[in-house]
């Protein structure tokens, strides 16, 4: 029988043993995104106090970088240029004079400018998205970039229909083609994440005017990407991209679809700056990136007042 020094012994010694032992790593967050789309930015409706309030409450997180996801002025595709210039002028200036880590941009459907009018400004020089990426200061409307460890993928969702004035929510095939390469160079341990205005797959579409009416649900084009299923397909070779993020539709919500969180993050703008869009009004997300691979997407709303 062992002595009583002999237990003391082998317990300390099973302690020890125990707290030499690694405990199971917790996941490091390397980036925090503010996510904030479809400010809707114009001189009316306190626009611009609403934007800069909506900066201000974002900034209290913290975050490393500001994504404004499109739909970043109220109109560019009916009004003419010196329209879109000031609202454009609008919004790099409450950038400019609030935002205090770097800012990323989605150019949006109501950024593009001259699509409902193409007989009157087709043949102008900064139709349709030219003026946009002028003022964004993107060399074209989709690109790439690396930071905290994870590779970012901003898409362009807004392409104009082959007749009339419309456009659909979809990737056109030379935007397609780079988004494979850009899945195929990137390393199989590093986490990716997809951004775009319009959703690549959302519930909340399915909500926004009535859709059911006909007896059968039906989501227009223009609302969801079309081109869902060939991106869905093109997705599952990639498992190392873990979440996309939207805007559009001014409804929140999150769709896990075969690995990967979609989250439609609301709109800063609420109901276009005159109150809540159904159920939701004006609001921003935060958005965590961890070195697992792991995302975190928090919606916030932030009190405003419609002004007349």
């Amino acid at each position: 029988m062992p002595t009583r020094r002999e237990v003391l012994t082998a317990g300390a010694a099973t302690l020890a043993s125990t707290a030499l032992r690694p405990m199971s790593a917790q996941p490091r967050r390397t980036l925090r995104i503010a996510h904030l789309t479809d400010m809707h930015v114009q001189p009316e409706r306190g626009a611009v106090e609403g934007f800069a309030k909506s900066l201000e409450e974002a900034q209290k997180h913290g975050p490393d970088l500001i994504f404004l996801g499109g739909d970043l002025i109220m109109d560019a595709l009916g009004t003419d240029l010196a329209r879109a210039k000031t609202q454009f002028d609008l919004l790099m200036d409450v950038v400019k004079a609030n935002a205090d880590v770097p800012v990323r941009y989605a150019i949006g459907n109501h950024d593009v400018w001259g699509w409902d009018d193409i007989a009157k400004w087709g043949s102008e020089p900064k139709f349709g998205k030219i003026y946009a990426q002028e003022r964004l200061e993107l060399a074209r409307p989709y690109y790439s970039f690396e930071q905290g460890g994870w590779r970012m993928i901003v898409l362009d969702s807004t392409h104009r229909k082959a007749e009339g004035n419309g456009y659909t929510a979809r990737l056109d095939d030379e935007q397609f083609g780079w988004l494979a390469d850009e899945l195929s160079s990137a390393p199989q341990d590093q986490p990716v994440l997809l951004m775009s205005h319009i959703p690549l797959f959302c519930a909340c579409a399915f909500l926004d005017g009535d859709n059911e009416k006909s007896g059968n649900w039906q989501v227009p084009g223009a609302w969801m990407h079309i081109d869902f299923r060939r991106i869905k397909d093109l997705l599952l070779k990639h498992p190392n991209v873990k979440a996309a993020l939207s805007g559009h539709i001014h409804l929140a919500d999150r769709v896990d679809y075969l690995g990967v969180s979609y989250y439609c993050n609301g709109a800063v703008s609420g109901g276009w700056w005159g109150g809540k869009y159904q159920e939701f009004s004006n609001g921003y997300a935060i958005v965590d990136l961890f070195d697992d691979g792991s995302v975190t997407n928090n919606y916030f709303e932030f009190g405003w007042t419609p002004k007349p």
